[in-house]
């Protein structure tokens, strides 16, 4: 449960990041008052998750989900290219971090 919360986390982290994208600086009102609510909603998940699993996995899960749902907005809806090479690393940091969650390892 405490995973489905970390993943929860990272998606709507890909909402407050797109949203901080479309918000032009905090120049527009409904993309900044969105920003804050996804924001919220995310830090809170992240949170409530953390009391029962390691900050560092859970972090790196989390900032790996939203990067790279960012990342892929970037490339679909905004033509940035270069973003792919974000997309392969983040997905490798979570892939790395989903490995040793299943292996047991901690080191």
């Amino acid at each position: 449960m405490a995973w489905a919360l970390v993943i929860l986390a990272g998606l709507l982290e890909t909402g407050f990041a797109i949203n901080l994208k479309l918000s032009e600086g905090f120049t527009r009102l409904w993309p900044t008052i969105s920003f804050c609510v996804f924001a919220l909603g995310s830090f809170g998940l992240l949170t409530l998750s953390l009391k029962s699993l390691p900050i560092g996995p859970a972090y790196a899960v989390w900032t790996g989900i939203g990067a790279a749902g960012t990342a892929v907005y970037g490339m679909v809806f905004l033509d940035e290219t270069t973003s792919v090479l974000k997309l392969v690393s983040i997905s490798l940091v979570i892939a790395g971090v989903v490995g040793l969650q299943l292996s047991g390892t901690t080191h």
